[in-house]
């Protein structure tokens, strides 16, 4: 719907590409974010006949997002595209080119709240803990699989890791995200640009320093990169993806293992043994704690399970 005959991007008027470049410049969101926000404002464009953008008024946007539930989009997509909106029309009225934000107090339909999926403790263990042959590669695996579930990182936070810091040197940036291994903990750039500190625990810190040990014979060696190819480059984000599908597979855990299982369940098991909410918002970067609270709900999903198959009056009667 936001694309033109030939394919390309739909263009958008002049106010859309200086907030794109807002985004990308001093926000510094990545292109990904910043290709959905063009492709989201475009789609509003659409769907209000291409008129100015500054000129929409509340029922512009409420029929908009009527028009977009009735096509069948889900609620958490509609829910992203009206906060992309808003947030657009924020950015103008800063710059007073209108006096009020036309998407405020529109609301997207509710949408059922999904539990993240984690892995039960001993499966997570399992995984991370699993005997690594000691080809490269393998030990580069393992790693990962550690880091994952020690830090809780997101995939992209991972893959764009450094193994320790680079300062500037005039014709690459210094590093943004990187490993200290002698701190036992990772520095990273999260959602929105956000920075924090995450620590490594001792099981992770060993098969780095394993990894460490093997990389150095790679072709990658040279790199900045913590985990790269056995080529030499920076490992892609599918590539974890893949590996540690494998991985899961081949050690017979029953259940499909994506890095972000890997982050749900060092949070899940975290908060059942520490009950501290506001440490694990913190090590995961969430700009809210109502995100982290879900795991609250997973929490207690775990033990009314845990009742209903343990309590003597819980139990079924068998006929």
């Amino acid at each position: 719907m936001s694309e033109a005959t030939d394919g390309t991007a739909a263009p958008l008027p002049p106010p859309a590409g200086q907030f794109l470049d807002h985004l990308a410049r001093q926000r510094r969101l990545s292109p990904h974010t910043v290709a959905a926000y063009r492709g989201d404002l475009a789609e509003l464009a659409e769907l209000t006949g291409g008129r100015p953008l500054a000129q929409l008024l509340a029922a512009d946007v409420r029929h908009a997002l009527a028009r977009l539930h009735a096509s069948g989009i889900a609620p958490a997509s509609l829910a992203r595209k009206l906060s992309a909106w808003r947030g657009f029309f924020d950015w103008l009225g800063r710059r007073g080119e209108i006096a009020g934000n036309p998407a405020v107090g529109i609301r997207p339909p509710r949408r059922a709240k999904r539990l993240p999926k984690a892995l039960a403790p001993d499966q997570a263990v399992q995984l991370a803990g699993h005997e690594s042959a000691a080809a490269p590669l393998a030990l580069r695996d393992k790693a990962i699989v550690e880091l994952l579930y020690s830090s809780g990182l997101r995939l992209s936070e991972l893959v764009g890791l450094d193994w320790r810091y680079f300062a500037a040197d005039g014709q690459d940036p210094g590093s943004t995200s990187w490993l200290d291994l002698d701190a036992r903990r990772v520095t990273v750039v999260g959602k929105g640009g956000k920075v924090r500190q995450v620590p490594v625990g001792a099981p992770a810190v060993e098969a780095l320093r394993q990894w460490l040990r093997a990389r150095a014979a790679l072709p990658g060696a040279q790199s900045r990169a913590l985990f790269v190819s056995a080529l030499g480059r920076r490992i892609g984000a599918r590539s974890v993806q893949l590996r540690l599908a494998r991985l899961a597979a081949a050690l017979g855990l029953g259940v499909h293992v994506h890095p972000h299982v890997l982050r749900h369940s060092m949070a899940s098991h975290l908060l059942q043994s520490s009950g501290d909410l506001r440490a694990v918002q913190e090590l995961l970067g969430h700009a809210s704690i109502a995100t982290t609270q879900i795991y609250t709900r997973l929490d207690w999903q775990h033990l009314a399970k845990t009742y209903d198959a343990a309590h003597p009056r819980a139990r079924r009667k068998s006929s």
